[in-house]
């Protein structure tokens, strides 16, 4: 089984620091079932290539241990050495591990860069046809190709095979494309070469982080990844909907017939990703290795400073032990080493309050939570974060209100729990009070597609100790 990745970003053989895979070198790797080999056919500085080629043996695959089911002769004579399937999932995680979790030591600042690429299966086993390949992949950002191949080119009569040529190009971030393709090659394939338990719910989730949530079929997705398992797809789908009530993605779910190039930007790239990129973008600039997440939730945010080497160390702080148990469960806590876990650690405590764990910091984010707080509290948060914990940086993400014009089915706020939503004067007037009464400069910039009339749907202000 072949799979190719390729750019054109300048220099392009900067993919290789991001892979972690020299492009000089030929390098293999024992995985489920054979091994995996990574090689570059093409190096060069305007289009690098490289290609993870997957040779699966049979007879491997078929030993008791493997638990590989059928009939005596179909457990050796089959298509998975040929076709792009679960098991080429399992090799994207081994090989590829760093570039999936969006970490780079070398190329940290491009490894939160959307970069052009091209991808490209010529098997691919599909339950659904081309129509579901573009349903799956299309939402994400990808510009798909899909082309179904005959079962012989000598023998058209025989009709075509259920398996697809695919090619995606698009613009996006490396290890959103690696996630794209964990999840969704078994989802194509409809089964997976292994016992599917609880942890396969934890592995969805995780690669599913940012892009999932908002996914028009992501029931589908959910139900085939999880082997058509009831209780484990409920699980998934709750925890879902469990993280979009308490991270708040700021759209509702069938915005309705807005203006359609707003439309089609926001199904290219969620506004929940872009305010995550826009965030992490912030603190890349602040220069920030010790950071809080405030009001950290299910850990959405933590998720990417934790991939991100940059940080050297990371809070996140709630007021609910429910939702920091997600997170905890989310960051897989009870799996990382000694060293992983002294880099990352998370707190119950109430933003409102004066808390000295939180004092000394590099930067401070509040990501969509000040409008979680009551307007007659906000002045105790304030002092709480900017008087006493008094980080060298602070990051606030709120909605803009004018935007809601374009969800026409919107009914009030964008979500229960808001106790207010802010124009765009008003979060300016907010920011350039709370700055001066505590020392900050601050500058105010749009998330999300920048409406001329009434701005973009969310809006961050960057707060640095003057």
């Amino acid at each position: 089984m072949l799979l190719t990745i390729s750019t054109t970003h300048t220099p392009a053989t900067d993919l290789g620091y991001l892979l972690v895979k020299h492009p000089d070198r030929v390098q293999s790797f024992a995985t489920t079932g054979g091994a995996a080999h990574v090689f570059y056919p093409q190096a060069d500085t305007d289009r690098c290539t490289v290609a993870l080629l997957l040779e699966v043996d049979p007879v491997e695959l078929a030993r008791p241990a493997k638990g590989h089911n059928g009939a005596a002769l179909g457990r050796y004579v089959n298509d998975r050495p040929y076709v792009a399937s679960s098991l080429l999932s399992v090799a994207l995680g081994k090989v590829f591990r760093s570039a999936l979790n969006g970490a780079s030591r070398d190329r940290a600042e491009l490894a939160a860069t959307a970069i052009p690429l091209e991808i490209e299966l010529p098997a691919v086993p599909c339950r659904g046809g081309t129509e579901l390949v573009a349903r799956l992949f299309a939402p994400l950002g990808w510009t798909v190709s899909a082309t179904t191949e005959p079962l012989d080119p000598e023998f058209p009569n025989w009709g075509d095979s259920p398996y697809t040529h695919l090619r995606l190009t698009g613009t996006l971030r490396l290890s959103e494309a690696l996630n794209h393709l964990y999840v969704l090659l078994p989802v194509l394939d409809d089964t997976k070469h292994y016992w599917v338990s609880e942890d396969e719910v934890d592995k969805l989730l995780r690669a599913g982080d940012g892009w999932l949530g908002s996914h028009p079929d992501r029931e589908l997705i959910a139900r085939r990844y999880l082997a058509g398992r009831r209780t484990l797809t409920q699980s998934a789908l709750e925890r879902l909907r469990s993280a979009d009530d308490q991270v708040d993605d700021a759209e509702p779910e069938n915005p309705g017939a807005a203006v359609e190039r707003i439309e089609a930007a926001e199904r290219r790239t969620p506004l929940v990703q872009l305010r995550r990129e826009a965030v992490l973008a912030a603190l890349a600039e602040t220069g920030a290795t010790r950071v809080l997440d405030l009001g950290c939730g299910p850990g959405t945010l933590l998720l990417a400073l934790e991939a991100d080497h940059r940080f050297t160390e990371i809070v996140g702080a709630d007021v609910s032990s429910a939702a920091l148990a997600i997170a905890e469960r989310r960051l897989r806590f009870d799996r990382m080493s000694d060293r992983q876990r002294a880099r990352i650690t998370v707190i119950q405590s109430a933003l409102t309050y004066h808390d000295n764990r939180l004092r000394g910091f590099d930067a401070a984010v509040l990501m969509e939570v000040i409008e979680h707080v009551d307007e007659a509290r906000l002045p105790a948060l304030e002092r709480a974060v900017f008087g006493h914990a008094a980080p060298g940086a602070v990051i606030v993400t709120t909605p803009n209100v004018e935007y809601n014009v374009h969800y026409e089915t919107l009914d009030g706020h964008r979500h229960d729990d808001h106790r207010f939503e802010w124009s765009r004067a008003e979060f300016a007037a907010w920011a350039a009070r709370v700055g001066t009464s505590f020392g900050y400069t601050v500058d105010i910039r749009p998330v999300g597609d920048n409406d001329p009339d009434v701005g973009s749907p969310t809006q961050l202000a960057l707060f640095r100790k003057a």
